[in-house]
């Protein structure tokens, strides 16, 4: 999970057009004080001259989970470098600051919740009221984390006047427990970005019941409460949504969601960004700087610069290059299906096998769904994991997405259960066969497929009859 892009929350702002000098803002770290008395560490950068008669717009950063106001996983970028090299010469004020339990800050870690919230709106009323900032035109950048965050505040009114999510979830649910099987290894790989003595008591008690599956129900409704898709269609702000076509930490389906239900200008880019697998080519951060600084001049300067007027989709080609796919509403689909009637014994620590003949270039664009005819015996399989991956002409396989469900309802009883996968959207060589690996953990079809991680008991086995697989893919590929 190191190799994610926390680094978009600090990336897609440092390719400017030009560079400014130094002299052009000030900068001026230092602690504010939270009103439970807790210091959260900030770096606050104001541009040289008079400012408007209403105040400077304004920008705040939040970076992603683990990272601090002066770090990224991504080269050496960061919020501040951010504001230094890109903002603040460009006539905006830019308040970052290291979130709670993060950094130089002080507090426990609670997940984006109400006291990390508290943090966000008392952090605003001090940039707004403690300089010369317009309270009116004031934007808010996260990526991941700081996404979250940026989603949790937009839905509570928070006075922002335009805003960029990215690399994030709406849904944590459907992110780290869908389906109700938990996605353990995702769960693991950020829970390390965190020192677990900087943990809150319940957050520390939660992790652990999700790790063992236990207390699964508690666990769920935590999760519910960090998230904000029910309430996104409160949203009329503009809204500029960035998501990554392969992610599998938050897939693609979190921000089109977004994107469905927000009411306000909105703007949605699918590109080669993200947590693994994304590629995070240096030269899309490039074109995405663009792209969200002149959503930001669109709605903080009002600069009528075009970009609410263009098309509102866009999708990056992968590998990345220009010109990227633009469209004016989500892109038509079509459906493929495929069906496998062998029936196979799958064991505890064994998995079954489908693979489909040779395909055509095809370019997924969905969520894939795989049904599955299951029987468990005793003790019982009491959950089922899907990877689809596609097998190349050039022998690599490419993991598409995963899924899983509780199959304990399934002992001595043959039924139906439908697995919904993650949508990954993928571009599939012409003459790659698809392949569906069953098992009770993704590491079934490859030991390095660290997603699902919890075994079913000893001894536990089960039959799987027919198989199904429907698969959406784009009309036309967009991909090369």
């Amino acid at each position: 999970m190191r190799r994610r892009l926390l680094a978009v929350a600090t990336a897609l702002f440092l390719f400017p057009a030009g560079h400014a000098a130094a002299a052009d803002f000030t900068k001026v770290d230092t602690k504010v004080t939270m009103s439970d008395g807790v210091q959260i560490a900030v770096s606050y950068f104001q541009p040289t001259g008079t400012p408007p008669a209403a105040g400077w717009p304004a920008i705040m950063l939040l970076h992603g989970l683990g990272q601090t106001r002066n770090t990224s996983d991504f080269v050496n970028w960061s919020p501040n470098s951010m504001a230094a090299q890109y903002l603040a010469p460009e006539g905006y004020a830019v308040l970052t600051y290291d979130a709670r339990a993060h950094g130089e800050s002080g507090g426990l870690f609670t997940l984006d919740g109400p006291r990390e919230l508290a943090d966000l709106r008392e952090l605003l009323t001090w940039l707004t009221t403690k300089h010369p900032v317009d309270a009116q035109h004031v934007g808010a950048y996260g990526a991941s984390y700081g996404g979250g965050l940026v989603w949790k505040a937009a839905v509570e009114g928070f006075p922002f006047a335009a805003i960029a999510p990215t690399a994030t979830w709406t849904d944590l649910q459907e992110a780290l427990v869908p389906q109700g099987l938990v996605r353990a290894g995702i769960i693991v790989g950020f829970s390390q970005d965190i020192p677990r003595d900087r943990f809150g008591p319940e957050e520390t008690q939660l992790l652990s019941d999700a790790i063992a599956e236990r207390n699964l129900p508690a666990f769920r409704a935590y999760l519910a409460s960090r998230s904000t898709r029910p309430q996104l269609g409160s949203i009329r702000i503009p809204t500029f949504m960035l998501e990554g076509r392969r992610d599998f930490a938050f897939e693609a389906n979190q921000a089109i969601a977004a994107y469905q239900r927000v009411r306000g200008p909105k703007r949605l880019y699918l590109g080669d960004f993200g947590h693994t697998p994304a590629e995070n080519p240096p030269a899309e951060f490039n074109y995405a700087a663009l792209e969200v600084r002149a959503w930001f001049d669109r709605f903080l300067k009002g600069i009528p610069n075009g970009i609410d007027k263009r098309p509102p989709v866009e999708i990056a080609p992968d590998p990345w290059r220009q010109p990227t796919a633009s469209f004016r509403t989500l892109p038509k689909t079509r459906t493929l299906k495929f069906a496998f009637r062998k029936r196979s014994t799958l064991t505890a620590d064994g998995k079954v096998v489908r693979t489909t003949k040779r395909v055509s270039h095809l370019e997924t664009f969905g969520s894939p769904i795989v049904v599955v005819v299951f029987s468990s015996g005793r003790p019982g399989y009491k959950h089922l994991v899907a990877v689809l991956s596609a097998l190349t002409p050039a022998g690599k396989e490419i993991v598409v997405a995963d899924g899983g469900t509780d199959t304990q309802v399934a002992v001595n009883h043959a039924g139906f259960f439908p697995i919904r996968l993650q949508n990954e959207i993928t571009s599939i060589p012409r003459g790659s066969r698809l392949r569906i690996t069953l098992g009770a953990r993704s590491t079934v079809q490859n030991i390095g497929n660290l997603v699902y991680l919890i075994p079913v008991p000893d001894g536990s086995t089960a039959t799987v009859g027919g198989v199904g697989l429907t698969l959406p893919v784009l009309r036309k590929p967009i991909s090369p």
